[in-house]
This record gives C-alpha cells, sequence and structure tokens, in this order.
C-alpha cells in the first residue's frame, strides 16, 4: 500500500508468499471515531423508501476505514515494521449517530526480496 509515507505492505494474509518474517513487533491498530450527518440521514431515509445504495455513508464508512489504515500503518513504521499482516477491521456503536471503526494487525519486518 503507497501511503504518505512510502511504500507499507498490508496484508490480511498471516504470510506472504516468498517472504519470510524476521521481527515481529505485535499488535497495532488505528481508529477513528465518526458521526452521522443530519443532512445524509434526511437523504438517507428518503432513499429508504425507495431503495438503493447510501452512497454517502458508503463514502463516510470509506474514509473511515482509510483514516483507520493510515493511523494503523503510522503505529507499524513507529515501531520499524515494513508491513502490517493479518489485518481485521471491526466496527463498533459508541453512541447514537456515532461508530468507531478499527483496523488491527500485526506489524512485521519482512526479509528484502
Amino acid at each position: 500500500m503507497q501511503t504518505k509515507a512510502g511504500p507499507m505492505l498490508v496484508s490480511n494474509l498471516e504470510l506472504i508468499p516468498g517472504r519470510r518474517i524476521v521481527a515481529h513487533y505485535g499488535m497495532v491498530q488505528g481508529s477513528t471515531v465518526r458521526a452521522k450527518h443530519v443532512g445524509r440521514d434526511i437523504f438517507a431515509s428518503l432513499k429508504n423508501i425507495v431503495g438503493g445504495e447510501l452512497k454517502a455513508y458508503t463514502e463516510l464508512m470509506q474514509e473511515a476505514r482509510d483514516e483507520a489504515v493510515e493511523r494503523m500503518i503510522a503505529e507499524a513504521r513507529s515501531v520499524g515494521a515494513n508491513a502490517v499482516l493479518n489485518v481485521r477491521f471491526a466496527t463498533t456503536s459508541i453512541a447514537v449517530g456515532a461508530a468507531e471503526i478499527l483496523a488491527y494487525g500485526s506489524a512485521v519486518r519482512l526479509d528484502d526480496q
């Protein structure tokens, strides 16, 4: 994955074929809490009547996932990792209309190819 600070391998696999883990730094995580927007809620209510994708919410969730991943990668860099493996996402309701998106995985150093 190309990030603002350069490349970082991010994968939901436990191992990368052809690469060897030379150091394991433990779990790293990144999260963000997002609230729904009143304007989006009104449009979503109307969309519920006719059906279809709620694109405003899809975009909101994608932005939240991207931010959580960026924060997870920053934590991985801070411990010296060049990859985050076994990446997972979790979502938790924090309050009415607000949710946390959490990205977490194992920070590792892979051998050079």
